[in-house]
């Protein structure tokens, strides 16, 4: 069994901003776990990034990382 590479040690964040570029790496990591052939991802890349709906739908799953990461960080109080 190959050994994963651990990237993510927490979701503590010292400022929301981390917080929010901590939601998009997660974002970005999910894609990459979900299609890890990553000629295929740059094949479809023209496709959805010029797509309204894709990339609306990439936003909100940003958002909702963004949200798990700000209830981690009891939105940062």
């Amino acid at each position: 069994m190959e050994q994963k590479e651990i990237w993510l040690h927490s979701l503590q964040t010292e400022t929301p901003q981390e917080g929010y570029e901590l939601a998009i790496k997660l974002s970005r990591m999910g894609v990459k776990s979900t299609q890890p052939d990553m000629e295929v991802l740059k094949k479809l890349r023209p496709e959805y990034a010029n797509n309204a709906t894709g990339l609306t739908m990439a936003s909100h799953v940003i958002a909702v990382n963004f949200q798990t990461v700000s209830a981690a960080n009891n939105y940062w109080k």
